[in-house]
């Protein structure tokens, strides 16, 4: 028996229930692992409150970010063994002391690297790489929106576009988090609550505008982040921590300046085993350099999920946040 956290309906953080389960040995090509830290992302709130609906339905364990040390190995696993170190974005599974992995899913954590630090930035670390790299290849000189900017990925886009040597816009939510955004290499911040950002940005900017905005908020940042971007530039839609954005009439793109749109996810990104091995690489020679810092703002005792789930809705925590086994 483990320690974990359950759903057994759609709901609050009430439904997050702290109850021991039973953890079968790995199968063919899974692995075990005992967590040293797990994550927290905003994507787990949806998978509480049914908004995703889980793959395998209820009770299903919340989660699917941690970093632990190998336990146990199934049949057919040959390049990870007992007592390495790895992390994993993995299926639901990620809120408890021990559990089972795919193991083409998991990669090595380097030794410069702690379980608090990886499992606070895997998929918002992973997250980042991904949009900074592939989707919108951010290069010297380029101007940028970030939308959230204090948040768990936002914090790592600001320090990555600046280490690239972009020009780092960032909208926030309060003054410290624009003090935070600051210090962690945006160039200038917006209160959204208080401002009208795209005018700010125009102001901002001389009126040229952002080669490419990331937007992890939106249905209230939508379509005010269009008139953020240059003509030919790219609208990147990678969360909705406000609401869905509704359906739009796609011609507005057309008005806008010919923009281009995309909602990508890690799980294309990384499909092939290769391109998550890449990613990670990436992320963490970034983070193991000192030029994204991972910094974990909020630790929370696994018992306490109900608690984390309240604090990240509330929007009172910033950068990464993670539970303790």
């Amino acid at each position: 028996m483990v320690a974990a956290v359950r759903v057994h309906k759609a709901g609050g953080p009430e439904v997050l229930t702290f109850e021991d389960v039973d953890l079968p040995a790995p199968g063919p090509g899974q692995i075990r692992i005992k967590q040293g830290a797990i994550g927290i992302n905003y994507i787990d709130t949806y998978f509480r409150q049914g908004a995703y609906p889980p793959p395998n339905g209820y009770p299903f364990i919340a989660g699917n970010e941690g970093s632990g040390d190998v336990v146990a190995v199934g049949s057919g696993v040959t390049d990870i063994k007992v007592g390495d170190r790895v992390a994993a974005v993995a299926p639901l599974g990620g809120y408890a002391a021990e559990r089972i992995l795919p193991a083409d899913r998991a990669v090595k954590v380097p030794s410069n690297i702690s379980h608090e630090q990886a499992a606070g930035m895997m998929l918002k670390g992973m997250t980042a790489q991904y949009l900074l790299r592939r989707t919108f290849k951010v290069e010297k000189g380029q101007t940028i929106l970030i939308h959230a900017a204090a948040g768990g990925v936002g914090l790592i886009l600001c320090q990555w576009a600046k280490h690239l040597g972009a020009t780092v816009i960032g909208t926030v939510g309060s003054k410290d988090k624009a003090d935070l955004a600051r210090q962690n290499g945006a160039d200038h911040t917006i209160l959204y609550k208080d401002e009208d950002f795209a005018a700010k940005v125009k102001d901002i900017t001389g009126g040229k505008l952002c080669d490419v905005v990331y937007d992890g908020v939106g249905k209230t940042t939508f379509p005010g982040s269009l008139d953020c971007i240059r003509p030919l530039g790219m609208f990147v839609s990678y969360g909705s921590a406000s609401g869905q954005i509704d359906a739009f009439n796609i011609n507005i793109l057309q008005f806008k300046g010919s923009l281009f749109a995309t909602r990508p996810t890690l799980n294309h990104y990384a499909a092939k085993r290769e391109d998550l091995v890449a990613i990670a690489k990436d992320l963490f020679d970034v983070v193991g350099s000192g030029a994204v810092k991972i910094g974990v703002s909020n630790k929370y005792a696994l018992k306490d999920a109900r608690k984390a789930h309240e604090d990240l809705e509330g929007r009172k925590t910033t950068g990464s946040l993670i539970l303790t086994p």
